[in-house]
Formats: structure tokens, sequence, C-alpha cells
């Protein structure tokens, strides 16, 4: 079905959520604190499965489109200091969780992580395998800034065991680049994967925009160009997402520059058919992955999940946050810690533990956590999936999926024995179609991004 510029017009700028969780990080609350979190960390079975992430709040430049919680420095000590704090959270999370636990995937975020020195490098991945147990096999990814990256950061990072390399590039345009604060060139990022594949790490993840001021699908095809040069496992395909509600550095790009609802729809399709045709893997709304990757065979499988870091194969019973700011998940809801870095520093030094705010989940929240995470990995509604859930929770969100059926104007779904499937005009617009089972969304709480 050829859509039309209306249609794609009402659809894309709707404003929705992500959904890297449910239900998503608004309606989090301090109810939820450092002694739940404690009580919930005890709860796990002795053979649980861990996922860590840490949160490393610092970068040396600002790029006007970034939406993470981080601060800008040009002096080390505040990074130092820190990094004492979260070497400290560690240790103490590792002690509160089973001993016998063991971590499958380990991921360092910023910010920039690679902001700190060699020897912090290899201070901070020892603090982590001093308490916990890490598998031989853990996958241990880093995002890493190839601006500035020197060798002796790259063999720090090599030699403490890091599996795969996640290199943000936006876009290789010189007057794109511009316009987002972020100068950064081919050859300096090429530099970089070439030497982190010599060391080993063979795996790479590159992050890319659609959306971003001035950019047109030239500079777009030119970038996704240098992109497959670089010979990437993965691709992220990202929309920017404009919220100077949220970050007030954004609005140093003028909204007249951006590209509207239906330019960014052409871009993202445009963008799509080029990776497709390259011999990607579709994975979800905005991962693309070589055939032979772990993501792509956990998609073909039904086996993708969908967390904080986006499209992952992470099925860990529990996820680690670490760092101000960070989330985790645990089966009996989500923690957030304080996000400000001077007071998670103190709560640290005081307590060992940062908690503020988190949400418990009922049993209405996992049925629709599981429905949303099934709809944005893999485009499908499943009743048999609902079985066993209280039949009231089941019998609302299976009528709920039968309006969405009844409601479909637009051909974006389609029927299936026990549900439906989104349809690859529907693809794009998935965010839409998992918000009407969003329970919480009517609520107000938070101002999202547009859907495309």
């Amino acid at each position: 079905m050829m859509l039309t510029p209306e249609v794609i017009a009402r659809h894309a700028s709707r404003s929705t959520p992500r959904y890297t969780s449910y239900p998503t990080a608004p309606h989090f609350h301090d109810g939820v604190d450092h002694e739940t979190y404690l009580d919930w960390l005890a709860a796990l079975p002795a053979d649980a499965s861990l996922s860590l992430y840490l949160h490393v709040p610092f970068c040396d430049t600002l790029c006007w489109f970034c939406g993470c919680h981080t601060k800008i420095t040009r002096q080390y000590a505040p990074v130092a200091a820190y990094l004492d704090a979260l070497v400290k959270e560690i240790e103490f999370i590792g002690n509160a969780a089973p001993e016998t636990a063991h971590v499958r995937h380990i991921h360092w975020g910023g910010g920039s992580p690679t902001i700190l020195v060699s020897d912090d490098i290899r201070r901070l991945s020892g603090a982590i395998r001093s308490v916990f147990s890490v598998a031989a096999d853990a996958e241990f990814a880093v995002e890493v800034d190839p601006r500035g990256m020197d060798d002796a950061g790259i063999d720090a990072l090599a030699e403490s065991g890091l599996t795969r390399v996640s290199i943000g590039v936006q876009d290789f345009d010189p007057n794109v680049q511009a316009a987002i604060n972020r100068v950064q060139s081919f050859e300096e990022t090429r530099r970089v994967v070439d030497a982190f594949r010599a060391r080993g790490v063979a795996s790479l993840n590159i992050d890319a925009m659609y959306g971003l001021p001035g950019q047109r699908e030239a500079q777009l095809a030119a970038t996704l160009d240098d992109v497959l040069r670089l010979e990437p496992d993965r691709i992220a395909l990202f929309g920017y997402a404009h919220v100077p509600w949220m970050k007030r550095h954004q609005s140093m790009i003028h909204e007249a520059d951006l590209p509207q609802a239906v330019e960014r729809y052409d871009q993202s399709a445009f963008a799509a058919q080029r990776l497709l045709n390259a011999g990607y893997a579709q994975i979800g709304i905005d991962h693309f992955a070589l055939k032979h990757d772990s993501l792509a065979t956990a998609a073909r499988d039904n086996r993708l999940r969908r967390n904080f870091q986006g499209y992952t194969i992470d099925s860990a019973d529990a996820l680690l946050g670490l760092g101000a700011s960070a989330i985790g998940r645990l089966p009996q809801g989500y923690v957030q810690n304080e996000a400000a870095i001077a007071k998670y520093e103190r709560m640290i030094q005081a307590e060992g533990c940062a908690v503020t705010r988190g949400l418990a989940l009922s049993e209405e929240d996992r049925v629709r956590a599981l429905v949303i995470e099934r709809l944005m990995c893999d485009l499908t509604f499943s009743a048999r999936e609902l079985s066993g859930a209280p039949s009231a929770i089941v019998s609302a969100v299976i009528a709920q999926a039968q309006d969405a059926l009844a409601n479909d104007r637009e051909g974006f779904l389609t029927p299936t024995p026990d549900g439906f499937m989104v349809t690859p005009e529907g693809r794009p617009f998935v965010r839409n179609i998992a918000a009407q089972f969003d329970s919480y969304l009517t609520t107000a709480r938070g101002r999202h991004s547009q859907t495309v």
C-alpha cells in the first residue's frame, strides 16, 4: 500500500516512547529506594545470570544532538573523583548480589567511557572482576568516541577483555557535523576501528542518525557509504530526537533546520533500503545486522530482547545499573540511581548505594511489558504468549488487540490465528502500535520524541 504524505505525517509526527522499558522511566517514583533495591538483590536466585551497565557521564565536548545524561569537563579531576565512587558502588552492589551469580554481559556507556585514561580503564575493569564472577564468554561492549582515542586506551580496553566496540558516527558530512557540534573525520574513525581489530576486537557497531539539521538524502547516502566501508557487524540507525525541553543544549539546533516528519520518514526508508541492499538484516525498528551476527540470529529465532541499550540478545535474570542515573531491571521491577553527579558521589560515599527511584512491577505491568517487547522485537502480537497470566488482564489486552485490528485503516496490521502481525508499511510506526497497550501513557507524565 502506498502511503500518502498526509498519512505519513499524521503517524510519524506522533509523540511516543521508544519502549526500552515498560513502564517507561517517567513513571518511576521515589517509593522505590536503596533498601528496596537491596531486598530485590537478596532475593535473586543463587545461580542468577547478570548483566552490568556502567555509566560514565562525562565528555570533553558537548554534542548538541545528545540526549544522554552527561557533563562536559576539560579537567580530569572530576572524572577521577567519580571513578572512586563508581568503584565503591561496584564493590557494594557486587557484595550484595548472590556470590554465585554470574555475569554474562557488560556494557559501558556514557557520556564517553573512553574519557577514562588507560590505567583507570584497567582499574574499572578490575573492580568488576574482583567482586563479580564474569563468565569466560561474557560479551563486553564499550561506547567509544574515536576523537582523540589513543593507543594506550585501546590497549587497555583490549586487555580488559573487550569483545564489541560501539562507535558513534551520526554523520560524516562536515556541514551536518558543524550543525551538531561534533567534528569527526572518517579517517580518524577508521584509524580507531583498525586499531581495535588489530588487537583482536572483531565485533563492531556503528551508530548513525537521520533527521539531523541540514541533513538531506545526499549527505545520508555518503555517510552510509563510508559506514559500510568500515564493515561493521551492526548498524544502529537512530532518528534524531529533538527534545529541548529535556536537554536544553539542543536549543542550539534551530528547528527550522530540521527535516520535518515526511522528510524524516523518507530518510529512514531510504537508509533502511540502502542497508538491506548491502546485505544487512533489519532488526526491529532501527538496528541492522549482518546475517551471521548474533543479533540477526536472535531475531530469526524470536529470541531478540530490548532493554535500555536498545536491541540485544541479553536475557540475563537481572540488569544492574551502576553509576549516576543508571537504570537497573530486576525480576521485581526497575531501579534508578541519582542522576546529579555530586549527589550520587555523596550517596555512594555515605551508603554505597544511590538508588532514589524506581517502580515495582504489577501483574498487569508484566503482561503489557511482554506484549510491547514482542511488538518492538518480533512485530507480532500473539495471545498464546499470555497463557498463565491472570484471565482478566489477558482478556483486556486481547480486546485492545482486536480494537487495534478493527481500527487499522492504513494496512499497518494483518491478522494471524491468535493475534496480528505488523506489515512492512506499519513497521516504521510500531511505536504507535505498541503505545495502544501502554496503560500509563494517558497519565501524560513526560514528553516523548516523535515516532519516526
